[in-house]
């Protein structure tokens, strides 16, 4: 199996007013697309997992990244570092959560870009999102099976919530 990915965030926007000397409009642009060829070094990934869950009410999801996932193909995924992580709080469906997703904090934490002791970020708001990626030499982090391995999608109290994960690393 090989991989190739691209990354692509972009944000364009459109801000009329007015000045003294009549109207302006300002157009910034900011983007950033990172290709990832196939392999295990710098600017590469080999290892793939992408689905769409869902957390039961004030529950957890605890995404083992070394040993118990099954990617598209139904091969065990082990990944070695991370190098990007996108998390949609939402289905593909359209329809919409009502709850906050909070990520971290599991027993064996993927600690990663989150650093220190059971660290979390969130809350990732209904219809919200994280990406964070790096394609340098050691990805957004390490991950060392049985002890930081577990990537924990946690949700708040009021309802179940679906949501959209990949996750893209190396083997090595």
């Amino acid at each position: 199996m090989t991989l190739k990915a691209e990354l692509r965030v972009r944000l364009e926007a459109t801000q009329t007013g007015e000045s003294d000397f009549g109207s302006v409009s300002f157009t910034p642009l900011m983007q950033l697309a990172q290709a990832l060829a196939d392999g295990t070094g710098a600017n590469q990934a080999d290892v793939l997992w992408m689905d769409e869950r869902e957390v039961a009410d004030g529950a957890n999801d605890d995404l083992d990244l070394s040993g118990a996932l099954t990617d598209v193909f139904g091969s065990t995924v082990a990944i070695a570092e991370v190098v990007a992580i996108f998390i949609i709080n939402a289905p593909r469906s359209g329809s919409a959560n009502t709850t906050d997703l909070t990520i971290g904090g599991a027993t064996n934490a993927f600690e990663g870009f989150l650093g220190g002791t059971s660290p979390t970020i969130g809350p990732i708001k209904p219809g919200g999102f994280l990406a964070i990626g790096a394609g340098d030499a050691a990805g957004i982090g390490a991950v060392t099976g049985g002890s930081e391995d577990e990537l924990r999608i946690a949700n708040s109290a009021g309802a179940a919530a679906t949501y959209q994960v990949a996750v893209i690393g190396r083997s090595a």
